[in-house]
């Protein structure tokens, strides 16, 4: 629906090149830098809700006219939030450079809404027609296909061995403060085993099987896909599972526009064997790094959030390993917080099981890297949740990463003092003094250590939770880290007590005080002493 109240117009676009022509040497731009409604090179690109990238001035103009476009698959793009999509925003100036290009300047207002005028007549133009069948079909022919630009600079691999370099957000403050992850480096719901690993996972007939995706690529499994007959859909989706279970370049090539369309379509599907192979089949296309930023920007986001709510038990369990493994990519941090997929991982890590929890766990932990949705956690009244979930030994150790993490801003400093996180804190680092695992006490001594920061309210909780105590114990057998943290809090903890001390037993002379003020009163009490 349109501001206005009006029913939103749709037509077809392009994607033809009129405006790019080789002069020899100089290439033409590759096609994810040219915005699918004025064609023309981005010079200020923006992601959508829906995951596409466009000018934001095309937007603009499709606002003000009331019109949506229809793009190749047929979906329509929501515009209801953008992003800035600086990465590929720098991504085009740099090649623009190299190629000898001419950098991109904002496209006039006009020029916009005049392609966008001769789309819809065009569309009304064919949709009075009764014989809409030959020119149309030639029209949509000479529609080319788009792929997402592949960033080679993508923060985070799901088995990169130190996550904690690999962040390039400014906002990923919590990166050189935590120690490394004790946990599994992919979604818990990933096997690489070849056997069965569901009960909705079948045997693959013959003809299937003689799939080969070196020479077809992902037509075969397309055309699969797109058929009316959900056995042969399961099929497929069940064969793009297995073959990017464990090949690395089959999960690259296969990622294509039209597979992740294709995709959408069944992850929508009320079948639950269709619908959790799928979602099985886009976690595996998700563990390779160059498909993180493409997967997001295909709109997949919004499908996932929706198995989270509505889905079927298995479908969730993928789906929320799929949240995890793109929420490693730094960039689709605040598009996934964005999009809303905030309150559907907190509840199944609340009302979850199994594997679903600790993805849910691990998704939070990387997207609160951002400060944007530590914000919006806070917002959410999720803290004392949070803090909750911190008793339950399946999961404290991954909540007690997102607790770092909000423990890193003011705000959120506010919010775990105010639900008396210091006092979990310390009832955390004794249950776990002997048993618990290096790593979860020197997170609890971190995240300590944030919340003395710049409070006064935290020496009064932390002298009622006997925090010294506990803190002594660390000194002496905790890791080199922890050790360290323990003792600067300690050293902190004292002397504002020797403070305070000081001014407790300052005598003041009160007649000095009425007659020239508190500073001559300490004046005269130095004197004497």
């Amino acid at each position: 629906m349109g501001g206005n109240g009006k029913k939103l117009h749709k037509w077809k676009i392009t994607f033809h090149r009129p405006f790019f022509k080789s002069d020899g040497n100089k290439k033409l731009p590759p096609q994810e830098f040219i915005c699918p409604i004025s064609n023309s090179l981005m010079s200020d690109p923006v992601v959508v809700s829906s995951g596409q990238t466009f000018e934001r001035l095309s937007i603009k103009v499709c606002k003000d006219l009331d019109v949506t476009p229809t793009l190749p698959d047929g979906s329509n793009p929501d515009f209801t939030n953008i992003i800035p999509n600086l990465a590929l925003k720098s991504t085009i100036q740099n090649w623009c450079s190299k190629s000898g290009f001419e950098h991109p300047n904002p496209p006039e207002y006009s020029e916009v809404e005049s392609i966008i005028s001769s789309s819809m007549g065009f569309c009304l133009m064919n949709r009075d027609n009764s014989k809409i069948g030959v020119s149309e079909s030639d029209f949509l022919n000479g529609v080319s296909e788009t792929t997402p630009v592949l960033f080679s600079h993508a923060a985070s691999e799901l088995n990169c061995p130190n996550f904690y370099s690999c962040s390039s957000s400014d906002e990923s403050v919590i990166a050189n403060t935590t120690p490394r992850l004790p946990f599994a480096t992919r979604p818990s719901c990933f096997s690489a085993s070849s056997s069965p690993t569901t009960s909705t996972e079948f045997i693959v007939s013959d003809e299937v099987s003689s799939y080969n995706s070196a020479t077809s690529e992902d037509e075969n499994l397309v055309n699969m896909m797109k058929t009316s007959d959900v056995f042969e859909q399961e099929q497929a989706v069940i064969l793009l599972r297995k073959i990017t279970r464990t090949n690395e370049e089959a999960r690259v090539s296969l990622c294509t526009e039209r597979l992740l369309f294709a995709l959408k379509e069944l992850l929508n599907t009320r079948y639950a064997a269709l619908q959790s192979n799928a979602a099985a089949a886009l976690v595996n296309l998700s563990l390779a790094k160059v498909n993180k930023i493409k997967i997001v920007r295909a709109g997949i986001i919004p499908l996932l959030i929706d198995i989270l709510k509505n889905g079927f038990q298995e479908s969730q369990d993928h789906a929320t390993g799929a949240i995890f493994s793109l929420a490693l990519e730094d960039e689709n941090r605040t598009a996934i917080g964005v999009l809303g997929a905030l309150p559907p991982l907190l509840h199944a890590l609340r009302s979850g099981w199994g594997t679903t929890r600790l993805d849910a766990a691990m998704a939070l932990y990387h997207l609160t890297l951002v400060q944007s949705n530590r914000a919006k956690i806070i917002k959410l009244g999720a803290v004392g949740t949070l803090l909750g979930l911190l008793k339950d030994p399946a999961v404290a150790a991954q909540v007690l990463l997102v607790v770092v993490n909000l423990a890193a801003c003011a705000e959120g400093r506010s919010a775990l003092l105010d639900a008396n996180a210091v006092e979990c804190l310390v009832g955390m680092l004794r249950k776990w003094s002997s048993s618990g695992s290096g790593s979860t006490r020197e997170n609890c001594v971190v995240a300590l250590y944030s919340l003395s920061h710049g409070s006064l309210r935290f020496n009064g909780l932390a002298r009622d939770a006997r925090v010294s105590d506990v803190l002594r114990e660390v000194v002496e057998s905790g890791s080199d880290r922890a050790r360290e943290k323990a003792r600067r809090i300690l050293v902190m903890l004292r002397e504002r007590d020797e403070e305070e001390e000081g001014r407790e037993d300052e005598e003041v002379d009160w007649e000095a005080v009425m007659e020239g003020g508190v500073t001559r009163a300490r004046r005269l009490n130095w004197e004497k002493s």
